[in-house]
């Protein structure tokens, strides 16, 4: 069994903020599962994330994604790690707004050492899948449509062409009609990949092949 996400033991609280602990004994998750992590807003669920993706260190226990222990990195390993092998989609897309949307995509590129010729050929194909076309990227974030920014953040998640896709919250300010078709071009564009998908909507598990309780982990 090939593992995407390998957690044991893992122990970490905020500094600032002694009530709040999260603790995991162990947690695994195959490659290429499709998995929903729901839980109550506040739970810790984004801070998870955020120890996965290599953006927060300072825990005791062990991670491993794809294989690799994040502590054995250094902060500019664990940055080209994170371009190379993770993809991650905001609950706010955080795109710049005067940059277009070309441009933050690019910046999703800007850390990663993959080759640029085959970048530009999955451009072309990711941004007709998602029917982005030359002009529409051409313009400001701030410029586009909720519905655009949420596609041109999925363009630059998927862009290296990740192992592992983390999504927290993305389609929390979306209708119930964008939210459905949201996920189902996201888990079309990442079939090889293993996608976590975050929400406190139990109603978005039916897209997943699997579904877990974020206060099962918490109680193990």
């Amino acid at each position: 069994m090939e593992l995407a996400i390998n957690i044991k033991d893992l122990n970490f609280s905020w500094q600032k903020q002694s009530m709040f602990k999260l603790h995991i004994s162990r947690w695994q998750v195959e490659k290429a599962q499709h998995l929903f992590l729901y839980g109550n807003s506040g739970s810790g669920k984004s801070t998870l994330l955020n120890l996965l993706s290599a953006v927060v260190s300072g825990y005791s226990g062990s991670i491993e994604i794809l294989g690799q222990d994040l502590n054995s990195l250094s902060a500019a390993k664990r940055d080209q790690f994170r371009a190379n092998n993770v993809g991650m989609i905001f609950q706010q897309f955080n795109l710049l707004p005067y940059l277009s949307g070309l441009q933050n995509i690019q910046l999703g590129q800007y850390f990663s050492s993959s080759n640029s010729d085959s970048k530009q050929q999955l451009l072309e194909q990711l941004t007709d899948k998602l029917q982005l076309s030359g002009s529409l990227l051409a313009q400001a974030a701030s410029e586009m449509s909720v519905g655009q920014q949420q596609r041109v953040a999925v363009v630059r998640a998927l862009i290296n062409q990740p192992q592992l896709i983390i999504a927290d919250e993305p389609t929390s300010a979306l209708d119930s009609e964008l939210r459905d078709h949201f996920i189902q071009l996201l888990l079309e564009c990442a079939q090889k990949s293993t996608v976590i998908f975050v929400s406190h909507d139990k109603s978005l598990a039916n897209h997943f092949s699997q579904q877990v309780n974020f206060a099962d982990l918490l109680a193990q």
